[in-house]
């Protein structure tokens, strides 16, 4: 695979037409179609442009992916998370970690009595079947 076929996979990947990658790059939509179509090499201004983006320009030149690559969304999450206190990021990574689940179906039942406990941190395994029974029996 050459330069050629990796722009258009990285343009692909940012979900973007060629007018809009080429618009990025400084182009014009009908040289996009030349640099994926192998007839002309992008030049560096072009290149610097579409990593301003999020293009990853040394999978582009090379085929072998950064690191470093990231799409503009990326960066701005990188960037708040960065700036994020601890309980913050804590937070984040449960919602990314939990978000794409959906509502977990588990039943959890304890034979004892609960009461109201606050500030809990850590991970909790439950090995056994446990049920929690809310008020009082009907008589």
């Amino acid at each position: 695979m050459g330069i050629s076929e990796r722009l258009k996979e990285e343009r692909a990947r940012l979900k973007l037409s060629q007018a809009d990658f080429a618009l990025a790059g400084g182009a014009h939509r009908k040289s996009q179609g030349n640099y994926e179509s192998g007839e002309r090499s992008p030049d560096s201004a072009y290149l610097e442009g579409i990593a301003a983006i999020g293009a990853d320009i040394q999978y582009i030149v090379t085929g072998i992916r950064s690191d470093v690559a990231l799409t503009p969304d990326e960066r701005e999450l990188l960037s708040l998370f960065r700036a994020a206190s601890l309980a913050v990021k804590a937070a984040a990574i449960g919602a990314l970690k939990g978000g794409s689940g959906g509502m977990s179906s588990q039943r959890f039942v304890f034979h004892s009595d609960v009461g109201q406990v606050t500030n809990v941190e850590g991970d909790l395994t439950h090995e056994k079947p446990t049920t929690v029974n809310v008020g009082r029996k009907k008589k």
